[in-house]
């Protein structure tokens, strides 16, 4: 477990401060309320999303399922991930937990209410960008830091390799 520690320590911060931010937002607000955090940028805004990102999906009778379904196997082959890397460095657990993290705050979302709870409004005056949540912030997050270590990798390859053909 040791090896694992920064995807476990990522992993449960992320889900737990998702499920908490989500649980502040149930408790005090009404839905489609919103509090003015920076005039014309930002707000707090209680929604609820059926669908995916930017909505998709939201009207199919399958969508519930679906998503479940597909949350489940990016779980699963997340933590697969991580086992055949045997835990790897502390960047790609860190990556894998914060897209663990996110996928499973969703998920949890979708299991209990059908939806997932947004609640950070981010806009340029009329112009909004789609509502999203600390999950949502995670998981792009966790990418980021994937695609982070990926061009680091093959830097490092390519190091490698110049070295090798200079030898």
């Amino acid at each position: 477990m040791r090896q694992y520690r920064w995807f476990l320590g990522a992993a449960l911060a992320g889900v737990l401060l998702d499920q908490l931010s989500k649980w502040l937002i149930l408790s005090t607000m009404s839905l489609y309320q919103s509090i003015e955090l920076l005039a014309n940028f930002a707000h707090i805004t209680y929604v609820r999303n059926p669908g995916a990102a930017f909505g998709i999906l939201a009207d199919n009778s399958l969508r519930l399922p679906f998503f479940i379904l597909v949350s489940v196997v990016a779980l699963f082959g997340i933590l697969w991930y991580l086992k055949r890397e045997k835990g790897g460095h502390p960047r790609l657990q860190l990556a894998l937990g914060l897209v663990f993290a996110g996928a499973a705050g969703n998920l949890i979302d979708r299991i209990r209410f059908g939806e997932v709870i947004d609640f950070i409004d981010v806009h340029w005056y009329q112009y909004h960008w789609p509502a999203f949540n600390i999950a949502d912030s995670v998981i792009c997050l966790g990418v980021g830091l994937l695609l982070i270590d990926s061009w680091l990798e093959e830097k490092r390859k390519s190091v490698a390799a110049k070295t090798e053909d200079e030898s």
